[in-house]
């Protein structure tokens, strides 16, 4: 039987991947410690139960707008006001099932074959697959040697007239870094000069700690409203992972395209699942603050146990939920006679001798790293750690 090229090209969810093996591993008696998804272990609050059950209560459970129902679309515009002093209408929200099927839809209303994206590596698994999944190319503009923050002479440099976007993500998945106002204010000077458009994906904007401030391009210019698509969702600051409700932000116009794209595969998100977003949103401030103090300290004593460690390196996140972990001075070495030749055999031989699971960091086009999550309790962070430390004490070179 035939399969397309397009399907055959696809490489799996790296972070999937790693999580289900752990799963499998579980399912047969083994004591296996995740590091491996990007999921709060949090419920989601009490208002995203009470929401629901009174839609359902109501029979709330036909079609909606394809864009999703107006009270969640005006709740968005309410708190990017009140967040970043920026105003939307709701024509300009389209609420779609989760962030990643966002993601795809605003890079199919701008993609045709060939055309480009710029990415900031280490990128997040699924920017990559989307972009090809379109027949678009990715442009790798690669920041391993300045810190992981990208340098804005590098980034002119990879534009070309093929280049229509560049997609960034900050706080940053893997790396938990974060763009500085000026940064951000550059990348959007180039944006106008070379006449693109700016992908910008705040899943992760309200989970920044200490003195880290995240900042919006279009509240620092506003005339970078015209050619932004924002990008932002329930599932990260709210703990609604399984709820599956994000939603983009664009101009009028590419708003009614990308809602038109959305109707044609999912007709809307789900109804149920709008309305607890619905609640999250008006009444669960104080759930997001306590999650991300939780997730503060959580990411305190993660990088404490590391600094101890032999071998690695890593940068101290100020934002999301991930440590990148650079591995580099590993390769070589070995593990009971087992040659480390790269980040996938670290994993590899981690997972079998100590039962932690990790993401290798070529899935993040950044060989050489894995990605650690602390969404998880500061018992198994203690536990995973100790794990980590007792492997990387075994290495001894070849």
């Amino acid at each position: 039987m035939k399969f397309s090229q397009r399907i055959l090209g696809i490489k799996p969810s790296a972070t999937l991947a790693v999580d289900a093996k752990a799963k499998e591993l579980r399912a047969q008696g083994k004591n296996v410690i995740s590091f491996g998804a990007g999921e709060p272990d949090f419920i989601s609050p009490a208002a995203t139960f009470e929401y629901a059950k009174a839609a359902m209560e109501k029979g709330q459970t036909h079609y909606t707008a394809s864009s999703g129902i107006q009270e969640l679309r005006q709740q968005i515009c309410q708190y990017y006001k009140q967040r970043f002093g920026v105003e939307y209408k709701p024509s300009q929200i389209v609420v779609s099932n989760g962030a990643k099927p966002c993601i795809y839809e605003a890079l199919a209303a701008i993609i045709d074959p060939k055309d480009e994206v710029i990415l900031i590596a280490p990128t997040w698994v699924s920017y990559i697959e989307q972009i090809q999944l379109l027949d678009g190319q990715v442009a790798i503009v690669d920041t391993q040697d300045t810190n992981y923050i990208p340098e804005l002479d590098r980034i002119e440099k990879a534009i070309n007239p093929k280049t229509v976007a560049i997609l960034l993500n900050s706080p940053s998945n893997p790396t938990g870094v974060m763009l500085s106002e000026d940064l951000i204010k550059g990348i959007a000077k180039l944006a106008i000069k070379y006449d693109l458009w700016l992908i910008w994906d705040e899943i992760y904007e309200r989970l920044t700690y200490g003195q880290a401030r995240h900042f919006n391009p279009v509240q620092l210019m506003p005339e970078l409203a015209s050619r932004t698509i924002i990008i932002n969702g329930v599932s990260k600051a709210y703990a609604m992972t399984g709820w599956r409700i994000g939603y983009s932000i664009a101009p009028p116009e590419l708003a009614a395209k990308i809602s038109d794209f959305q109707s044609h595969l999912t007709s809307n998100p789900c109804s149920i699942a709008q309305w607890a977003a619905l609640g999250a949103m008006k009444e669960s401030e104080q759930d997001v603050i306590r999650m991300r103090d939780i997730f503060m300290t959580r990411r305190d004593l993660m990088c404490g146990l590391l600094s101890k460690m032999p071998y690695i390196s890593f940068p101290r996140p100020h934002g999301a939920f991930y440590v990148f972990i650079n591995i580099k001075e590993c390769m070589g070495k070995s593990f009971k006679g087992q040659i480390i030749t790269d980040d996938q055999a670290f994993c590899n031989y981690l997972l079998e001798a100590e039962s932690v699971a990790v993401v290798p960091g070529t899935a993040f086009k950044a060989p050489g790293h894995i990605r650690v999550s602390y969404a998880c309790s500061p018992d198994l962070i203690e536990e995973g750690m100790r794990r980590l430390q007792s492997f990387l004490e075994k290495l001894v070179l070849n």
